[in-house]
C-alpha cells in the first residue's frame, strides 16, 4: 500500500488528503471544530504585501499568508512575518483570522530566489526567533521554524531569542 501511495502523484495525494480531512472534520459533534483548512497559495514574482504594498519576492526571509473566516479562499499575502504579525495583532484583526501560514526557515534558504510554496507551515503551531541578526523586507523579522530546536539552533547561530506563537506581542516585532 505504502509503494503504491509513493507512486501516485503530487496532486491526487494531496486531494486524497484535503478529502480525508473533510471527511473527519464533519464526523465533529463540536461545530466549532468543523474549521476550513487552507493550503498555501503560491507567492507569485507580482504579488504585493498585504500591508506595505512591496513586492514580496523581492526580499529575504520567511513570508506568511492568512486566511480571514469571512472572506472563504482570499488570502493576505506578507512579505515577513514581522509584517504578518503587525496585521494580525490588530485586535480587529485577530479575532477574524481563521488560519495562517509562515515558512519553515529549517527547509527554505534564507534568499528572495528561493522563495518555495511547498515549505509554508501552520504559523500557530510554529516557533519564531527574534532579534536575529537576520533581516526581512522590512528590516527586523521573526524567523519560522516548524521545530523548537531548529528555532534554537538558529538563535544559536544568528542570535536572538525563541518564542511561541502565543509569546509574540507588539514588543517582539521591535
Amino acid at each position: 500500500m505504502f509503494i503504491l501511495f509513493q507512486r501516485v502523484s503530487f496532486i491526487t495525494r494531496t486531494l486524497f488528503t484535503g478529502l480525508l480531512l473533510l471527511i473527519l472534520s464533519a464526523c465533529s459533534d463540536n461545530p466549532a471544530q468543523q474549521t476550513l483548512v487552507h493550503k498555501a497559495a503560491a507567492i507569485e514574482n507580482s504579488d504585493q504585501c498585504h500591508l506595505c504594498g512591496m513586492l514580496i519576492t523581492r526580499f529575504d526571509g520567511p513570508k506568511g499568508e492568512v486566511f480571514r473566516k469571512e472572506q472563504g479562499d482570499k488570502v493576505y499575502k506578507f512579505c515577513s512575518t514581522r509584517d504578518m504579525f503587525s496585521y494580525y495583532l490588530d485586535p480587529e484583526n485577530t479575532r477574524n483570522v481563521s488560519q495562517m501560514m509562515v515558512h519553515d526557515m529549517s527547509k527554505m534558504p534564507w534568499g528572495a530566489d528561493s522563495i518555495d510554496d511547498k515549505y509554508f507551515i501552520d504559523a500557530k503551531s510554529a516557533w519564531y526567533v527574534t532579534g536575529s541578526e537576520k533581516r526581512g523586507a522590512m528590516g527586523k523579522t521573526l524567523a519560522s521554524f516548524s521545530l523548537q530546536s531548529d528555532a534554537q539552533a538558529f538563535a544559536e547561530q544568528f542570535g536572538g531569542d525563541v518564542l511561541s506563537f502565543d509569546a509574540i506581542n507588539q514588543d517582539s516585532l521591535r
